[in-house]
């Protein structure tokens, strides 16, 4: 499955057992409203092929893991419904990674702000390089990490979102990240990331494809109430998106 560039891509390969999904973006591979739309068309889709044991989520090139969300959508929102239905897209996406019966991988071979940080904390198992520094830079423009901040909680508890959210304009590097109980290991360079990532999926796609979905269940135990949990806290976001003080400060960081 792909999609044209100036949308972004999306390809999907299912090689024994695994499914590798793989998105980019000319805009450090950033999502635009269109591009989340598909990848969470896409894991709904996966989730149903029996064949498929495990996914590995990835981003194009050796640079951005992921930028959050499209800031051209973002500064272009002048009322409430667009502003909630921008912010619904990575409620959509996290809720399809929740409740996708395969087991998901994210390989994190560079940086992620936002909502990039949400799609990590929504993967069940991640590994990284030292080059995936992670950064929630909401705060500092009038808004919040409100819709991802349920999926970072549930990985890294309140003090750790409140340190990530305070700490706005600052970068926490991998090692933080790690300690912090969001990436499971970290490694030198994006080879060792790579090769140990396809040597993870490999085992687990040779493991009983039940348990593995059963084990799915168990992680995401009492996240039942996310599907409107998430939408409430885009509707929240959409808001303050309209505010003066956001505006103000997206128009500064647009110069």
């Amino acid at each position: 499955m792909t999609t044209q560039r100036t949308e972004g891509s999306l390809y999907t390969s299912i090689v024994n057992g695994i499914a590798t999904i793989e998105f980019g973006h000319p805009a450090s591979n950033s999502f635009p409203s269109s591009l989340l739309d598909r990848l969470t068309k896409e894991l709904h889709r996966i989730s149903t092929i029996e064949e498929v044991s495990v996914v590995i989520l990835k981003s194009e090139g050796e640079k951005a893991f992921c930028a959050g969300a499209s800031f051209d959508e973002l500064v272009a929102i002048d009322n409430l419904e667009d502003g909630k239905k921008f912010f619904s897209g990575f409620a959509n996406l996290i809720n399809a990674m929740r409740t996708c019966s395969k087991l998901i991988i994210a390989s994190v071979q560079g940086k992620a702000v936002g909502g990039g940080v949400g799609l990590i904390a929504a993967c069940d198992y991640v590994l990284a390089t030292e080059a995936a520094s992670i950064k929630l830079s909401e705060i500092s423009i009038g808004i919040g990490p409100f819709v991802i901040a349920p999926a970072i909680e549930r990985k890294i508890g309140v003090s750790g979102l409140a340190e990530l959210t305070m700490a706005a304009t600052e970068w926490k590097n991998a090692y933080w990240a790690e300690k912090k109980g969001l990436y499971s290991k970290v490694f030198e360079t994006s080879k060792e990331l790579t090769k140990e990532t396809e040597y993870l999926a490999e085992k687990l796609a040779s493991y009983n494809p039940e348990a593995l979905t059963e084990m799915k269940k168990v992680f995401w135990v009492g996240t039942d109430n996310w599907n409107s949990l998430l939408l409430e806290r885009a509707e929240i976001t959409g808001k303050l998106v309209l505010s003066d003080f956001t505006k103000k400060a997206l128009s500064k960081f647009k110069k």
